[in-house]
């Protein structure tokens, strides 16, 4: 519960700004691309932190970070209303990304600390989860009070709210759980397993599909408001920010994601899942507005079980010594993928339209997909979580207690 908070309250911070991007164009006389920086440069700003604070965190200790992390992200998404100008809000929007940075990147190694290897795509997917949930909820939060408060007004409502979950994680997540004595028990298990593995494999495939995944995912949703407030669907603020509720469909996949994997194997789980993102972009291309919002649903549910998938492969597979920093990479390319995705998927929409946009975005999918076949092979032995499990029973059968 307290880890879903922090997710509940990071990614609501995170994400606040995207259904109230038009109105932000409006007021300070933007296009669409400049816009959509105010998502951007938090992401990017996030992903150039991740690595330093998951090794300040393996210092420190994980929980230190994790709070601070949440604590402060939600006082400074309380001050971002009284930005002066866009540039301000650039700066402080930089700066409200580098604290997100902390649990962005240390959240999913904690959790492996917690509940080892056999456990940890379950888990994962749960935290992803509790995510999608606090994105769903900024921006619908945003979305609706941006009409009676205006945009200030709504992004200072997300953040209250976020506050309150920050303090809630900060009163009750549990102390960092590692000890000694679990460092040495998990250490057999974990080198057969880091020994039965292609380490170079095990990193870039996840981290390249988490890149291209995540840069079409955002490109996607910072372009929704405009092409959803513009002919022939032209809908009011509030009516468009309710293509964010098909986040419940991240929210359910992602949970769901442990047992895809158990079922199908990472690799199989990971192509079938940007396979139906892909097919539900392009659902989104159609006049017909229940078309394009059962579109999004499709494409969010899609992402979130391939992030879920791909997050727990990178995490499960390093040893507890990298696990922090294999997170932190992780968690690197996933967002200056939405960083760079982001933005470049709201230039193209301003200059060529929804369709090329689709076009482009299809194409990361496919690449991410095309890559996970020819650079994997079809398990052949027994699913990792199942592998890790006997592993550590047979280990620990060797291993007197104390």
């Amino acid at each position: 519960m307290a880890v879903a908070a922090a997710g509940l309250s990071s990614f609501a911070l995170l994400y606040a700004p995207q259904p109230v991007l038009p109105q932000l164009a409006s007021a300070y006389g933007l296009d669409p691309g400049t816009a959509s920086l105010a998502i951007g440069v938090a992401t990017a700003a996030l992903a150039v932190a991740v690595l330093p604070l998951a090794w300040f965190a393996g210092a420190v200790g994980r929980r230190r970070v994790i709070v601070w992390s949440v604590v402060l992200s939600a006082l400074i998404g309380l001050l971002l209303p009284l930005a002066p100008s866009f540039p301000v809000l650039l700066g402080m929007r930089a700066v409200q990304g580098v604290a997100i940075a902390g649990f962005a990147g240390v959240a999913a190694a904690y959790l492996a600390d917690a509940l080892g290897t056999a456990r940890l795509a379950g888990a994962v997917g749960a935290m992803i989860a509790g995510n999608s949930v606090g994105g769903m909820l900024g921006r619908l939060g945003a979305g609706f009070a941006a009409e009676p408060l205006g945009w200030h007004g709504a992004l200072a409502a997300v953040a209250a709210v976020s506050l309150a979950c920050a303090l809630f994680t900060a009163t009750t997540l549990p102390r960092d759980p590692r000890t000694a004595g679990s460092r040495r028990a998990a250490a057999p298990a974990d080198t057969g397993a880091r020994a039965g593995t292609g380490v170079r494999v095990t990193l870039v495939v996840p981290v390249v599909v988490g890149a291209l995944g995540m840069g079409a995912f955002v490109a996607l949703y910072n372009a929704a408001g405009f092409r959803l407030a513009a002919p022939p669907l032209s809908l009011a603020p509030a009516a468009a920010s309710l293509v964010f509720l098909s986040y419940a469909m991240g929210t359910a996949s992602s949970a769901a994601a442990g047992r895809l994997t158990a079922r199908l194997g990472r690799r199989t789980a990971l192509v079938t899942a940007l396979a139906v993102t892909t097919a539900g972009s392009v659902l989104t291309v159609s006049a017909s507005l229940p078309v394009v919002v059962a579109g999004f649903a499709v494409l969010t549910a899609g992402f979130f079980a391939a992030h879920a998938v791909a997050n727990a492969w990178v995490t499960a597979d390093a040893p507890p010594s990298t696990r922090g920093r294999a997170a932190g990479l992780y968690t690197l390319f996933y967002y200056l993928g939405s960083g760079a995705g982001g933005t470049a998927g709201a230039v193209v929409y301003g200059h060529a339209g929804w369709t090329w946009l689709i076009v482009m975005t299809s194409a990361w999918l496919l690449l991410a997909a095309l890559i996970v076949l020819l650079t994997t092979r079809r398990p052949t032995s027994p699913a990792p979580a199942a592998h890790d499990a006997r592993t550590r029973t047979q280990e620990n059968q060797r291993t007197p207690t104390s």
